[in-house]
């Protein structure tokens, strides 16, 4: 009796580490880093990618920590991917537009995350220049912002939204500077539409295009489409770096 209950317990023990190693190859650490993971997320067999992503670009706009998620390369892809983001709103009407109605949410999502950010920038800000760096936060980020929010004013939100990292720390300083409610709220309604427009149609009329003239599904090329997105949109960052190390350098050198 005891030697049958030993193999049972060995069978159930062998087939709970089988399905944590499926479990495993299924799921990546990386895919947190891959938009079309967020897209295609199922709960239940129920499809919740338009409110993945509708969390995600409130959170990459509105919270400090929400720098490293996917911007530019996920509404992209929403755009790839309207038909299937939108087909789980049951409450629209027949004859909608897919893209349009995800380009719309999208930018509400990103209105909401700037408003966020300039409320928490207003009401907490000024102690962020005290914290410590930390996994979820680079002080130097702050700074980085700061100076490009005070060399261009209120067009800095609308600049900010193409920019990685950047745009997640802008309308903070917007908020710790206490820039005019009006001001910021024009700058940050246009930016958001432009943003979120600008990016969902463009991936939307160019997977359309490539289909359709050169037979290409730009589905089978996601990888490519996310390097080439965030090769384009972290260059200005990186120029801007660079510059900056170098007229470091003239100045240490020109003290000497």
């Amino acid at each position: 009796m005891k030697e049958l209950i030993n193999a049972l317990l060995q069978h159930i023990n062998l087939n709970f580490l089988l399905q944590a190693g499926d479990a495993e190859e299924k799921f990546h650490f990386s895919k947190l880093f891959n938009p079309e993971f967020y897209i295609n997320l199922e709960l239940g067999g129920v499809p919740i990618g338009i409110y993945v992503v509708l969390f995600i670009i409130f959170a990459e706009t509105g919270l400090f920590i929400g720098f490293f998620l996917p911007g530019d390369s996920l509404l992209f892809l929403s755009g790839i991917y309207a038909e299937a983001l939108a087909a789980p709103l049951k409450f629209l009407p027949q004859g909608y537009s897919p893209v349009f109605v995800v380009a719309t949410l999208i930018a509400i999502s990103g209105i909401i995350g700037n408003i966020f950010g300039y409320w928490f920038g207003s009401t907490y800000g000024k102690n962020l220049y005290q914290k410590e760096d930390g996994f979820f936060f680079k002080k130097k980020y702050l700074y980085q912002s700061e100076s490009f929010f005070q060399k261009h004013g209120g067009v800095a939100i609308v600049f900010a939204r193409f920019l990685p990292i950047v745009r997640t720390f802008v309308p903070i300083i917007a908020g710790i500077v206490h820039m005019k409610k009006s001001k910021f709220m024009f700058y940050n309604v246009l930016s958001s539409i432009l943003w979120s427009f600008i990016l969902v149609f463009s991936g939307h009329y160019l997977y359309g295009l490539f289909l359709e003239k050169f037979d290409i599904d730009l589905k089978h090329h996601i990888e490519k489409i996310i390097i080439i997105l965030v090769l384009a949109t972290t260059f200005p960052l990186v120029m801007k770096a660079i510059k900056t190390k170098r007229l470091e350098k003239a100045d240490k050198t020109g003290d000497e």
